[in-house]
């Protein structure tokens, strides 16, 4: 139904609060605002032209790339407005996302600047090694034990600028070790602090006396002594905080830089020369709502700059110290935006109740005669009043038929009949939103089953509540009219993205078995990735990039293809070869089979088994099965 009222899908859809201007909407599709303008959909389609079917993730390297300079910018902007003197560095912290083909084109894209990459396990300091352009930073954090702590002298000799973060004097102790038997060149220290200024939000427990890493001061004073005895108070370089993830208000960091500022200049005054650096750590904060009423943060990346260089600068100033480097660990900023996970719509599950459906009887009881009459005759004008009466109706009709006095074809028009007034009447009142309809909205909500995993692509959802963006790719000069609940394709009841009328999502009514319809979920570039589970043993969608060349032509590049079943099970230890083998036996074992049929439904099986887990089609009106 085209709009007739002030339907604007950019706004509607909140894509100027949370888009960051990546994005713009022309000829009713959501489009890169980039080189030629890809659309989303029309990527989609020429990965379905080449055979891939199920969700897709689709990376754009180029907004991760485009997060980091602007981050730079930024600080370089504040840095002249301040007079600030010390320098800017940053690394992207690689558990928020480890996948190749997120951090190698991140590397590349970054190589002029002082970026680098942050490691917090063995694995993770194995790429950073690899994968940082020799000379930019490498900072090392998280628990360490002696192996750890051997790589990361290899990475100095290598010639890599290392700073392996201290989060327990043991650390320390065993640096001192290895000194001892590795020699130089080594790495620089830097001494994690635990303030006593506490995070916020979802993420609180990183910062605060409570806070599972850093020295308190105490240990602090240990650590400086066991540096001096040990003649390397000359390799502490850094100290670093972390006052927690998706910081949604500014004030805890503000607090927490003058805390850690006045810490730096008392180092330096006990001895530490060349204490050059503070870590701010990671914590900008993304906007992930789509919803003026919901905003994920308090503050733009313009007043975040601005603070940390001006009370830094302020500090250095008041203590007659050098003013330090900042260094940040943004990851969530930085790639959050790189990947839009896109994922069709198999069913539309209210879609049983159309007027075919409908069974009318040449005498009908009152009530369900009643509810066609209002069917028929719904318009603008009476639109709210029949809506109330099928309501009143269906709930009479329905204690009618638990008392026996109407059968169950009466019940099925009664439902069908509501369903069709309660839309149609959606459809008319639309334009004039009310909590009262939201609340009816909320009731009838239509159920979208879509082909993907909500654990294994937005674990976030469901173990934290966080929202992430979402909407369809086309159809975006159409005002969307239906109350949408998501249904993943999973067998968990918890597998659901559920209607909310303070943060509604509205979608359109289609047929799907005459068309696609794709949903597309934004900002999943941070965590969900490698969070996600193999619930129902799902793997992770297809994969694919899209690189823009210097005319600005796009092209799809490194695709890996969501695993098969047989190396899914592979990888939870199955022995795959041995399945094969039992299934063979158990059809050889079966005489009820001629060996020609056999051997065709092994063939037919074993296609199953090469291809991924996500479903194909579906239709329930033919007998599929459903998941409870």
């Amino acid at each position: 139904m085209p709009s007739t009222n002030s339907y604007n899908p950019f706004r509607n859809y909140g894509i100027h609060l949370w888009g960051e201007e990546n994005f713009v909407v022309e000829n009713g599709e959501i489009k890169i605002d980039f080189g030629k303008k890809p659309s989303l959909v029309q990527i989609t389609r020429q990965m379905r032209e080449y055979g891939y079917k199920g969700p897709l993730l689709v990376r754009f390297p180029h907004l991760a790339i485009k997060n980091v300079r602007t981050l730079f910018n930024h600080f370089e902007r504040a840095k002249q407005e301040f007079g600030y003197k010390g320098k800017f560095k940053a690394v992207f912290p690689l558990k928020v996302n480890q996948y190749p083909g997120f951090v190698t084109p991140l590397m590349e894209g970054t190589k002029d600047l002082e970026y680098g990459l942050e490691a917090g396990s063995k694995a993770e300091l194995i790429l950073a090694m690899t994968l940082t352009n020799l000379g930019r930073p490498i900072t090392v954090n998280g628990f360490k034990d002696r192996e750890m702590i051997s790589i990361g002298f290899l990475a100095a000799k290598m010639g890599h600028d290392i700073t392996i973060t201290i989060e327990g004097i043991n650390e320390l102790e065993l640096i001192i070790k290895e000194m001892d038997r590795l020699g130089s060149p080594m790495p620089k220290i830097g001494l994690r602090i635990r303030l006593h200024t506490g995070g916020i939000g979802l993420w609180a427990k990183s910062g605060g006396y409570s806070s599972k890493f850093g020295l308190t001061s105490t240990e602090l004073l240990e650590a400086m002594d066991l540096l001096k005895s040990s003649d390397m108070i000359d390799r502490l370089s850094m100290i670093h905080f972390h006052i927690g993830s998706q910081m949604d208000h500014i004030s805890p960091l503000k607090k927490a830089i003058r805390e850690a500022g006045n810490i730096y200049a008392q180092l330096r005054k006990m001895g530490a020369d060349n204490l050059h650096a503070i870590n701010i750590g990671g914590g900008l904060a993304v906007e992930y709502s789509q919803h003026e009423n919901l905003i994920n943060r308090n503050y733009t990346l313009e007043e975040f700059t601005n603070d940390v260089v001006f009370l830094l600068k302020e500090i250095a100033t008041a203590k007659s110290v050098p003013e330090p480097t900042i260094f940040t660990e943004s990851g969530r900023y930085v790639a959050a935006s790189h990947a839009v996970l896109i994922a069709p719509v198999l069913e539309l599950f209210s879609q049983e109740y159309s007027e075919k459906r409908l069974r009318i009887k040449e005498t009908n009881p009152p009530l369900v005669q009643e509810l066609y009459d209002l069917y028929r005759s719904i318009c603008e004008k009476n639109a709210r009043e029949y809506l109330h009466d099928a309501l009143d109706h269906m709930e009479s009709l329905l204690t009618l038929f638990d008392l026996g006095y109407i059968d169950l074809v009466d019940r099925a028009n009664t439902e069908t009949l509501v369903h069709l007034i309660i839309k149609r009447a959606i459809e008319l009142l639309h334009g004039k939103p009310s909590r009262e309809i939201k609340t009816i909205l909320d009731r009838v909500q239509e159920r979208y089953l879509v082909n993907f995993s909500l654990f294994q692509s937005l674990p976030d959802y469901w173990g934290l509540g966080q929202h992430f963006p979402v909407m369809p790719l086309d159809r975006l000069d159409t005002e969307p009219t239906r109350s949408a609940s998501l249904w993943d394709i999973t067998c968990d009841s918890d597998g659901e993205i559920a209607f909310n009328i303070d943060n509604p999502l509205y979608l359109h009514d289609v047929d799907v078995k005459k068309e696609e319809y794709f949903l597309g979920f934004f900002k999943v570039g941070a965590y969900q990735e490698i969070l996600g589970m193999r619930h129902n043993l799902f793997t992770h969608p297809t994969e694919v990039t899209v690189r823009f060349n210097e005319s600005g032509e796009w092209h799809l590049e490194n695709i890996i293809e969501a695993q098969s079943i047989l190396d899914i099970l592979d990888d939870i230890d199955y022995d795959t070869k041995e399945i094969e083998r039992k299934i063979r036996q158990i059809f050889e074992e079966n005489r009820n089979l001629e060996n020609d049929e056999r051997k065709e439904i092994l063939g037919e099986l074993y296609l199953y088994l090469s291809e991924n887990g996500y479903l194909r089609t579906i239709n329930f009106s033919e007998g599929a099965q459903r998941c409870d």
